[in-house]
């Protein structure tokens, strides 16, 4: 790929939208990757946060047996052949009553490859609100509750930071509106925009297997990245081209994701943004060395995408990814 192709595929990542995944530079050690099937080797769970004009949230009363009667915000788990967006409406629609629509991603929560879950900051579009007459397995009622004097009992507090979150974004985003593409991938992996910047320039890490890219690293699902979680294979990519006893690498969040859902498609591809440095204080003009021939670090000459970087990186302007 010539250098207006990297170009291109930087600018399409920081924008928020997706690219096809050809393949793995880096794979977990032993067994080969197996796709990912929901209900089988992956969870993911969607979550929804509502705040109107007066600065209430849409909660729900839960029905399960084991949280009965405990106030949760609209969540659950995906079904297969979901997209993500369908899974948050279809769990909106079941728990609350509503017709919505996602307005962003708020949060990526994970607990290594095999438990994911898609926090959407949300707006209604109609539907009827679930009053205690409309009980069912799903839900006892849904209800708009003061931000400041939500509900109790909460089934778990979590909900909490998630509200605050939404709260937070609505009176200034931290990060363009950003949702899910609708794309497909057989793993669960992550392309790296791995950068890093001097006072004048900055460089991105590429893998040059096959055409010149944004390097993807596959997560795996052994017990030990299950502990770790998904930036276990980021680093395992970088202990395969960097010394890392000398850099600090830092994963700054996500810059967009995709899925698709259909045809047992179920892997994802989480677009993250990482930073590596140097641990010792001091001027350093040129990164860090690369070990063999599968990557090289791209300087970024063009000047808007070299400033739209910086400001995703100055600003911390991703979207948070968290265990």
């Amino acid at each position: 790929m010539a250098t207006e192709g990297l170009a291109g595929a930087l600018a399409t990542v920081l924008g928020g939208k997706g690219l096809l995944v050809q393949s793995c530079d880096s794979e977990p050690a032993g067994k080969p990757l197996l796709p990912v099937r929901l209900r089988k080797n992956v969870c993911y769970v969607v979550l929804a946060v509502f705040l109107n004009e007066q600065d209430e949230v849409l909660m729900i009363q839960e029905a399960k047996r084991e949280c009965r009667g405990t106030w949760y915000l609209p969540a659950g788990r995906m079904e297969p052949g979901e997209t993500i967006v369908e899974a948050m409406q279809r769990e909106v629609k079941e728990e609350a009553g509503l017709l919505c629509e996602p307005v962003t991603l708020l949060s990526v929560e994970e607990r290594g490859a095999s438990w994911i879950r898609f926090v959407f900051l949300a707006r209604p579009t109609g539907g009827v609100l679930k009053t205690s007459k409309d009980a069912d397995s799903e839900s006892l009622q849904a209800g708009w509750y003061p931000r400041v004097s939500l509900p109790t009992p909460l089934r778990a507090h979590d909900v909490l930071h998630l509200v605050e979150l939404g709260a937070k974004f609505c009176q200034q985003a931290m990060h363009p509106l950003i949702l899910p593409q609708e794309l497909p991938c057989n793993v669960v992996c992550q392309r790296l925009v791995t950068a890093f910047t001097t006072v004048e320039s900055v460089w991105v890490l590429v893998g040059t297997v096959g055409t010149p890219h944004l390097p993807i690293t596959a997560c795996g699902f052994t017990p030990m990245e299950q502990r770790g979680g998904i930036k276990v294979a980021i680093l395992r990519l970088l202990q395969e081209c960097l010394t890392l006893h000398s850099l600090a690498v830092e994963t700054k969040g996500l810059l967009g994701l995709q899925h698709l859902g259909r045809d047992h498609v179920d892997g994802i591809c989480l677009n993250v943004l990482v930073t590596v440095a140097f641990r010792n204080p001091g001027i350093q003009d040129e990164p860090p060395k690369i070990r063999g021939e599968n990557y090289f670090w791209w300087k970024v000459l063009e000047e808007d995408l070299q400033k739209q970087l910086l400001y995703r990186l100055q600003e911390s302007s991703v979207i948070p990814l968290s265990r």
